[in-house]
């Protein structure tokens, strides 16, 4: 295989990666509102994700650090081009983040629930917005002769786009809702389940009319496996969620993440980023790519720093598997761990 299309597979897994662990924690932010009746109940929910979160947005940075490095005219067009949305997204995850550990630091009404509504608005907005920029990039957008984009903001706003958005903010919550389930005890752990089955059946409403309409658009054989795959994960981590197998029913509904992250990549591959106006403008995997000595160099660094983040990570939730509920927090939230 060569450098460049091994970079692109390289990329895609970290954005599959990325979508996987985000996303079940932008689902929980959802769910903040959704789920939680009370501010002990919001809690527990946010105590699910607070040892992990931001770990989790390691692989964001991953992915955008590879993507400069291995394709940089891909980098520039996207992050030019999408410069309104992917802005939004960044200050969503800043303030969210600043929400978290801000959050417990003063027992006021109203200073709890205003970081709490960050967090909420916080988590939508990217967990919507990161479909509407996937699907904008496998549909393709208007990039010229040069390979810079010239179209507008409301160019991204098409309805592919905007159903791609729903599709991965249902998918985030519902994948969020079966963590929640796996993670707690209790009443918050029977409605987890509950608002499981409800979006589970929302989610699969739009990520099947969205799948199909990306696989009769630019799909082949590899792109209609993956779509199966993701499908049938998702029945799966539904019925799986009915008999109260949380476990299954979270990893089947990670399968489905992956699935459909994979189905885009595959639709989209060799190119990275279509033009409308010419195929002949597209930037491909080859056309966009660093030199061959450059992905030489970052091969070697993936392969000996990869293995040490992924021991990292997968020992801190091995560290903080256990499940929780609301007998669990402290009296006060003063204290070091209460978030």
């Amino acid at each position: 295989m060569e450098l460049h299309n091994l970079w692109f597979v390289l990329i895609a897994v970290l954005w599959t990666g990325y979508f996987f662990l985000e996303g079940f924690d932008f689902g929980v932010g959802v769910l903040t509102k959704l789920l939680a009746r009370d501010r002990e109940e919001r809690r527990v929910l946010i105590n699910t994700i607070g040892p992990v979160w931001d770990g989790n947005e390691v692989w964001l940075l991953s992915a955008g650090g590879a993507t400069f490095a291995a394709f940089p005219e891909w980098y520039a067009t996207l992050f030019s081009g999408f410069y309104l949305p992917l802005l939004i997204i960044l200050i969503c995850l800043i303030v969210r983040g600043v929400a978290f550990e801000y959050r417990h630091q003063r027992h006021g009404g109203r200073w709890q629930t205003g970081w709490e509504n960050v967090i909420f608005y916080a988590s939508v907005l990217p967990a919507f917005l990161w479909g509407v920029a996937f699907a904008n990039i496998v549909r393709g957008v208007k990039i010229g002769a040069d390979g810079e984009y010239v179209g507008g903001f409301w160019d991204l706003l098409n309805p592919y786009a905007l159903l791609g958005g729903l599709v991965t903010l249902f998918l985030f919550t519902f994948h969020g809702a079966v963590f929640v389930a796996l993670k707690t005890l209790g009443p918050v752990r029977e409605r987890a389940s509950r608002t499981a089955a409800f979006v589970g059946i929302g989610t699969a409403v739009v990520a099947l009319a969205f799948l199909i309409w990306t696989q009769a658009d630019s799909g082949d054989g590899w792109s209609l496996g993956a779509l199966v795959v993701a499908a049938l994960a998702l029945v799966g981590a539904l019925v799986a969620n009915r008999l109260r197998r949380e476990g299954w029913a979270f990893g089947l509904s990670g399968v489905t993440v992956v699935g459909a992250v994979a189905m885009l990549f595959l639709s989209l591959f060799p190119d990275v980023m279509p033009s409308t106006l010419d195929p002949a403008w597209s930037l491909t995997a080859e056309n966009a790519a660093s030199t061959p000595y450059t992905l030489k160099i970052m091969t070697w660094c993936a392969l000996l720093a990869t293995p040490v983040v992924l021991l990292y990570q997968g020992w801190t939730y091995w560290v903080f598997r256990k499940r929780i509920g609301t007998q669990h927090l402290a009296a006060s939230a003063s204290g070091a761990g209460a978030h």
